[in-house]
């Protein structure tokens, strides 16, 4: 037991952290010192990170249901630095809003802890456990604006949206049971390497139903604007970084340390999600006039971009696919970090028309902007345009040919939403310009995550060694 206590060691002390935050908040300061216990959550999230990323080799747990090997330290690094970063832009906005609660940092540091347990899952029981816990918290925070009937309704939402694919998920973990005679995923893929039976398919293909609806993958899309909309912005900014990379992590680990014998029958259904996500996300995006909605359907259609490279059932598909979501968070808290600045008169602006040449007045905003709009439609020579560049080169290497042009062709479609924002900003018509403010931190994060898009062309920071490695200790 002491060994494997010992591989669990960083979720057991952020259990423990977050049980005495918990303890000593309820019962001392309450919310007078929310932004400490922020402060102090954001610091002891970084410092797992570096200490996780500081670990090597292969080491399992509880007979092989607790897996901490490379490829899930690169996404517990990439989840827990994006939470940081998450709780650090977010101080300012709730104490603006009002809703600084001391329950807000230990529910996201629950969240997270759901999330890395979830990424390292080798059993089906512990995969669950950990998308639970990480669904849970998230139901809670998407609602935590309690005096607001869109938080609440967004909330709602989440959570019946949320137990359906849990159950899509139970119910394909229990056929998947019932077929293999076993939960842990080494035994399942040791009972598949003479093909996978009829029972088990439909099992394989329930658990990938349910982990899409984490995805935002189309067509399990539907929560995915409602809840982006109503969600307090620091929230939606959350769940579309640190959940993303857990979810699409999670998808990885399952196909294949599950079904890694048979990737010709998930490889079809990963195929068919990254193209519906891609053009459902692309499509849908252009007539949205609320910044967080056009920001949710741009997150389904990254996910369709980051599915294609996981559809190309190789080492390389994934190495492609992790550097994907590290580019992609990136793009997303830069951008979450300008829209949390978005006031007039003190009240939220979501309204994308109301950007009428906001370079006029906020140049450097606008252009640090501008920068990480064109990274996200892949306008080279942006890092996103490498992000996709990967993805796309795992497709046609994978023998995936068609999906790799149904995703060009799909990039070119999502181009004009994030080209309009930037017609607005430098071309619109004349209007009183919005007024709110940006905090140190908040402008910070806007400006460093627009200059790693630019300083990043040349070696992506080392990224893709990394992930390469990563994709290695999954896929063997």
């Amino acid at each position: 037991m002491s060994g494997d206590i010992d591989v669990i060691r960083p979720e057991v002390y952020l259990a423990i952290y977050c049980l005495l935050a918990l303890l000593g908040a309820a019962f001392t300061i309450r919310d007078r010192a929310t932004p400490i216990l922020i402060w102090l959550t954001a610091i002891v999230l970084a410092l797992m990170a570096w200490w996780i990323g500081a670990k090597d080799g292969l080491d399992l747990a509880f007979a092989g249901s607790f897996v901490d090997d490379g490829f899930a330290r690169f996404a517990k690094v990439t989840i827990l630095l994006s939470a940081a970063v998450v709780l650090l832009l977010s101080e300012d906005y709730l104490r603006r809003a009002n809703v600084l609660r001391f329950e807000y940092p230990i529910l996201v540091a629950l969240s997270v802890l759901g999330m890395m347990v979830m990424v390292s899952a080798g059993d089906l029981i512990v995969l669950y456990m950990g998308l639970e816990l990480q669904a849970l918290a998230a139901y809670v925070l998407t609602s935590i604006r309690r005096d607001s009937v869109r938080s609440t309704e967004a909330g709602l939402k989440f959570f019946v949206l949320g137990a359906l694919s849990s159950g899509l998920l139970l119910y394909g973990a229990s056929l998947t049971y019932g077929y293999a005679g076993t939960t842990a995923f080494a035994g399942i893929i040791a009972g598949t390497a003479d093909g996978v039976s009829l029972g088990l398919l439909f099992g394989l293909v329930f658990i990938c139903a349910g982990i899409a609806f984490k995805v935002s993958a189309a067509p399990f899309h539907m929560w995915t604007p409602d809840v982006y909309e109503g969600s307090p912005t620091p929230i939606t900014a959350f769940l579309a970084t640190a959940s993303k990379v857990a979810a699409t992590g999670l998808l990885a680990r399952i196909v294949f340390g599950a079904f890694g014998m048979v990737a010709g029958d998930w490889q079809q259904i990963v195929a068919f999600l990254s193209v519906v996500s891609m053009y459902l996300g692309s499509i849908a995006a252009i007539g949205q006039r609320d910044i967080k909605r056009l920001m949710a359907y741009s997150s389904i259609s990254h996910m369709g971009f980051a599915l294609m490279g996981l559809a190309s059932a190789t080492e390389f598909g994934v190495q492609a696919m992790l550097i994907y979501m590290a580019i992609y968070v990136v793009m997303n808290l830069g951008t979450f970090a300008f829209i949390l600045s978005m006031e007039k008169n003190g009240q939220p602006i979501t309204d994308i028309r109301m950007l009428n040449m906001f370079s006029r007045t906020e140049p450097a905003k606008a252009l640090a902007l501008l920068v990480l709009l064109f990274s996200l439609a892949g306008v080279p020579p942006m890092v996103g345009f490498f992000g996709k560049l990967y993805v796309l080169r795992a497709a046609y290497e994978g023998d995936l040919t068609w999906l790799a042009i149904l995703g060009m062709i799909a990039s070119v479609i999502s181009a004009f939403f994030y080209l309009r924002i930037v017609y607005f900003m430098y071309f619109g018509e004349e209007r009183q310009p919005i007024d709110g403010r940006m905090s140190g931190i908040n402008w910070a994060i806007l400006m460093g995550s627009a200059a790693i898009m630019i300083l990043g062309v040349v070696n992506l920071f080392g990224i893709e060694g990394v992930a390469a490695a990563a994709a290695a200790t999954l896929v063997q």
